[in-house]
């Protein structure tokens, strides 16, 4: 056998070198790499991704979303950036973790980074919406109106609106529910559920009836339903101006005191169901209806639309007149022509129809 081969004095120098020079070399690609990889790291957590272009963005995240669903709808409002980067984020910062994802309505920041927007969906501070309400007749037009507003199906609040144990319990009945509603701007929650907003409803309901208009009501010897629908048929009558609502009140007060019938165009048409009658005829009337108040006297069982807080105002603190009579003034103004006795309403009437022949209207 032959002796191994020693390596001379240099050779160890050189193999060191090229050892520490391996060292050093692979310690600055390791060096380089830690540095792009944090630097990368900084970017996705740091780095603004959310661009709302100067509007407001919300996200909404449905009981039973699961967290890539939930980002996906994050996604969706076209704020995000880099829709990867938010979705490595939020796993690094548990959103996909159980009880991370909480439902609701939440604002996108402009220039947010990818943590604050995972930050803000975990800790469940939504953004409040204004409810509102209007033009509304039916129970399913409102339902219709709210679902479109909060996370719930316009079915579920139907069928509460349209169960007699429940509006039972809230004190009303399927006729009467809708009184409940007073015309306002309400902040509440995305995800309140049908339930709590009859029950907010409810509790607004009662702030609504302060001790003075409890105290003008029943001053006039009326329910807080029947100031309700009374105001319904009021604001029915003169939607364009509301000045003139206190003295429409008068007059159908007047005629409820002689048990005189309040022959209400707007009974008659929501007695027939078809919202697009511009002008009542004797067809109309012959409707047999507990809401035509040509057949039946005294106020109708419910509201039939409902009634802003003006009208309302209006019926709790009418006019004091002598009136019995009015009709739509022959200037086409949107103001009425009162009278007290049957003989100056038909001459105001006739005046009217007058008009409305030479401006050529049938």
């Amino acid at each position: 056998m032959s002796e191994p081969v020693k390596k001379s004095a240099h050779e160890y120098r050189a193999d060191s070198i090229k050892r520490r020079n391996r060292f050093a070399t692979v310690s600055v690609v390791l060096g380089l790499f830690l540095v792009c990889f944090s630097y990368y790291f900084f970017q996705i957590f740091y780095t603004a991704n959310v661009d709302t272009k100067d509007r407001p963005v919300y996200v909404y995240i449905h009981k039973g979303d699961d967290w890539q669903k939930a980002l996906r709808s994050t996604e969706k409002t076209g704020a995000i950036i880099d829709k990867l980067s938010l979705h490595l984020v939020g796993k690094l910062m548990g959103y996909n973790k159980p009880g991370a994802v909480k439902p609701g309505r939440y604002e996108l920041v402009n220039n947010a980074t990818n943590r604050q927007v995972i930050n803000l969906l975990k800790s469940g501070r939504q953004t409040p919406l204004k409810l509102t309400f209007t033009n509304v007749r039916l129970r399913r037009e409102l339902a219709s109106k709210l679902s479109k507003q909060i996370d719930a199906k316009p079915r579920q609040i139907d069928s509460l609106l349209s169960s007699p144990n429940y509006t039972r319990s809230l004190g009303f009945d399927t006729t009467t529910v809708l009184s409940m509603f007073i015309p306002n701007t309400y902040e509440l929650y995305w995800n309140t559920s049908a339930q709590n907003l009859m029950q907010r409803m409810k509790t607004e309901y009662e702030k609504f009836w302060t001790p003075e208009r409890d105290a003008a009501r029943e001053k006039l010897g009326l329910t807080r339903v029947q100031v309700s629908t009374l105001a319904s048929i009021v604001e029915a009558e003169q939607q364009q101006h509301a000045d003139e609502r206190p003295r429409i009140a008068g007059v159908y007060l007047n005629r409820l005191k002689r048990g005189m019938k309040l022959q209400a165009d707007p009974t008659v048409v929501y007695a027939n169901g078809d919202f697009g009658i511009k002008r009542v005829l004797n067809v109309h009337l012959q409707k047999d209806s507990p809401y035509n108040t040509y057949k039946y006297a005294g106020l109708p069982p419910g509201p039939i639309n409902l009634p802003s807080i003006a009208s309302i105002n209006a019926v709790l603190h009418p006019e004091a007149n002598d009136y019995l009579y009015f009709c739509a003034k022959e200037d086409f103004s949107g103001y009425h022509a009162f009278a007290a006795n049957e003989q100056q309403h038909l001459v105001n009437a006739h005046r009217y129809q007058a008009a409305l022949s030479r401006a050529g209207i049938r």
